[in-house]
């Protein structure tokens, strides 16, 4: 059995959903409850009380795992207690590229390997969902703002994301494996807005803003030091932020899905 941690959002609840399809027995684990495919078993719990995951985690093999609390190690005790032999860590590129601001991340890679558990460490880079920031300016007045216009990096869809999290789950060969995840090329936010425009079929328009004043917006829904690790990503990307990683079709078989696909998939998000 699979225990899929954080199983309502962007990637856990797509993990779900493949694993289901697949008949594979499935325990998604979140705060709240929430619909689940037919025979899928959800038990209410929260990383950050690892006496909470107890019966989430029972009769488990596998663990998919998010970085979300402060007790890493508590959490994979409570699973190796629980007879689960297989983490797979959804983690952040972040944590190889600046552990110092990432160091969050940083402390659960560091807890997955020193656990005794086979493991897999999954690095994605920025997602494509970030976009839906700007939902609310492109329905009002068809303008988004970010900084940096004409910075690329790679995002990626987070369907490629739980794509690539199923098929580790379910394969062997990955013990021990990182694996970085990015889209198929590197994308500014110009040209994001651009693309979301195509598929809406009407310009949005594109607005600058300074350091400052995304370091403002950000720091009222994220802590001061996520956004100053945001944003020296956006602003300043290292070689290894900016470059395309080979690792989602090597391990799918197919090219990363692009940012206008993710932008005709999820159109309806930005109309009025």
């Amino acid at each position: 059995m699979y225990v899929i941690t954080g199983a309502t959002g962007n990637v856990g609840a797509e993990v779900v959903r493949l694993l289901a399809a697949a008949g594979e027995q499935v325990t998604a684990v979140s705060r709240n409850p929430a619909p689940q495919p037919a025979g899928v078993r959800h038990v209410a719990a929260d990383l950050g009380d690892p006496a909470s995951l107890e019966a989430a985690f029972a009769g488990a093999s596998t663990l998919f795992l998010l970085v979300a609390g402060q007790e890493p190690e508590a959490v994979l005790k409570t699973a190796q207690s629980a007879g689960i032999r297989r983490v797979v860590l959804l983690s952040s590129q972040g944590a190889a590229t600046r552990p110092g601001l990432y160091a969050h991340p940083a402390a659960f890679e560091a807890a997955v390997r020193a656990s005794g558990l086979e493991w897999t460490l999954l690095r994605p880079g920025g997602f494509f969902t970030n976009t839906l920031a700007w939902a609310g300016s492109v329905r009002a007045g068809r303008t988004a703002a970010a900084p940096f216009a004409g910075t690329a990096l790679p995002f990626i869809d987070p369907a490629d994301i739980a794509e690539v999290a199923a098929t580790v789950l379910r394969q062997d060969g990955h013990a021990g494996r990182t694996y970085v995840l990015t889209g198929p090329e590197p994308i500014t936010p110009r040209e994001r807005a651009a693309a979301l425009g195509r598929a809406l079929g009407t310009e949005v328009r594109f607005i600058e803003q300074s350091r400052d004043e995304a370091h403002a917006e950000m720091a009222r829904f994220m802590p001061l030091e996520a956004a100053e690790a945001t944003l020296s990503v956006l602003g300043t990307p290292t070689a290894a932020e900016q470059q395309v990683s080979p690792d989602v079709a090597t391990l799918l078989g197919r090219a990363p899905r692009t940012f206008a696909d993710w932008a005709a998939r999820h159109a309806a998000a930005f109309r009025p």
